[in-house]
């Protein structure tokens, strides 16, 4: 993600010139506050040490205290990182979210840990970065390999560093130690709102095709819910394969013979995952991890229209090509942001001491999402189908007044 710099100031600058937004309002979020770096040195079981660079980057504080997940991905980077908070802050913004953005990475394999090393590397990270985290500070989740046992180590991490329970700071725990329900599958079900609200918009009707690159957490519960309102899911993927069949797959059949196997692969037609990609289907779902969707696989998809669940997805200069085809795109600031309404929540009861019954947490998480897609509707770049760019113009505009509002030029009589 060498470019990660570049596309975080196009979308900004894209953004700021449709609201005629004051450059020094803009100049503010173009670079993040803070990225901290470490290493994190661990035993491994045999006895050796080994080392693993890690970050955590606060992007933006305007809005209340940064809030983002931390991955453990062989591929990440400090670039990556930045970006990923970048889109924390933008997504947070659009949903009304009072958190700014931040994210963490460790660059590690996690399949080749032991559980026992995976546990030391998620207490690493919490004493390398832990004075960075607070509830009212930087609030962290799980994020790609972190499931919640890895963030409940963190959490007890931080609690005997605290020298007492501290569990606010962090989000996405299991429920026995004050995590929420419904925060599984939130990011999903998050997604199902948003296309269930757009599909008159996205040309989808009854029976409408769906692919899904990705079938992890976010995927798999998406697949089922949109496979429960009428839609056929022709083909799904993980990181081992793809499996396909145009009759409809059923998720939950799926879901079962992948938490046997491992995988997808093997329980109907196999396809390659790039082909996936380039399927004739009516909705395309990046779910994976970033950039799935490049400048050649835009040009080659025969989709009706793609929503962007995998945290940037879709590259910029993909984004711009869908657009010229007239491939209606919702980004991922909008499609996976359930998770962090639900974090939201979570945050709230472990702060509160009120509990939140999951019919609850699922009615919370439908109003919000459904306010902020109506939000995104209604705005002008909407109307010509552009979704990624009115949700971005929705989202800096909440920024920029934010910003303003501790005192801008106007406050020191130069005008605007």
């Amino acid at each position: 993600m060498a470019d990660a710099a570049t596309d975080i100031h196009h979308r900004l600058e894209t953004a700021a010139r449709r609201l005629d937004c004051p450059a020094d309002l803009l100049a503010v979020l173009k670079y993040p506050r803070r990225t901290v770096e470490a290493a994190l040195v661990i035993r491994r079981d045999d006895g050796a040490f080994q080392a693993f660079p890690s970050w955590r980057c606060q992007y933006s504080d305007d809005l209340g205290p940064t809030k983002g997940g931390i991955r453990f991905d062989p591929s990440v980077t400090r670039e990556e990182v930045q970006e990923l908070a970048f889109l924390m802050t933008v997504k947070c913004a659009l949903l009304g979210l009072p958190f700014g953005g931040a994210k963490g990475g460790v660059a590690v394999d996690p399949q080749s840990l032991s559980t026992h090393e995976l546990e030391r590397l998620a207490r690493a990270y919490v004493r390398a970065h832990g004075d960075l985290i607070g509830r009212d500070r930087d609030i962290p989740a799980p994020d790609v390999a972190t499931s919640g046992l890895v963030v409940a180590w963190m959490a007890d991490e931080l609690g005997a560093g605290a020298g007492h329970p501290t569990t606010a700071p962090i989000t996405g725990k299991p429920v026995e130690m004050g995590g929420i329900e419904g925060r599984e599958e939130a990011t999903g079900r998050g997604a199902f709102v948003v296309i269930r609200n757009l599909a008159e918009r996205l040309g989808l009707g009854d029976g409408a095709t769906v692919a899904i690159h990705g079938f992890g957490n976010a995927g798999r519960h998406l697949a089922t819910l949109l496979a429960e309102d009428g839609c056929r899911i022709v083909a799904v993927s993980d990181s081992k394969g793809a499996t396909c069949d145009p009759g409809g797959l059923d998720p939950e059949a799926v879901g079962r013979h992948k938490d046997e196997t491992g995988s997808v692969t093997g329980f109907a037609t196999g396809i390659a995952p790039g082909d996936l990609l380039r399927m004739d289907c009516d909705l395309l779902v990046p779910a994976a991890l970033g950039r799935s969707i490049n400048a050649d696989t835009a040009r080659e998809t025969a989709a009706g229209a793609v929503v962007e669940v995998a945290n940037g997805g879709v590259t910029l200069e993909a984004d711009a090509l869908l657009a010229d085809r007239g491939i209606a795109l919702i980004p991922d600031i909008l499609a996976n942001a359930g998770g962090v309404v639900v974090s939201h929540l979570e945050w709230i009861k472990s702060r509160s001491g009120r509990d939140y019954p999951l019919d609850e947490v699922r009615r919370h998480l439908e109003d919000r999402m459904t306010a902020a897609v109506q939000a995104v509707a209604e705005a002008p770049e909407a109307q010509n189908g552009d979704f990624s760019g009115a949700a971005y113009a929705v989202a800096l505009q909440r920024l920029a007044r934010a910003i303003d509002a501790k005192g801008s030029r106007r406050a020191f009589g130069r005008g605007c």
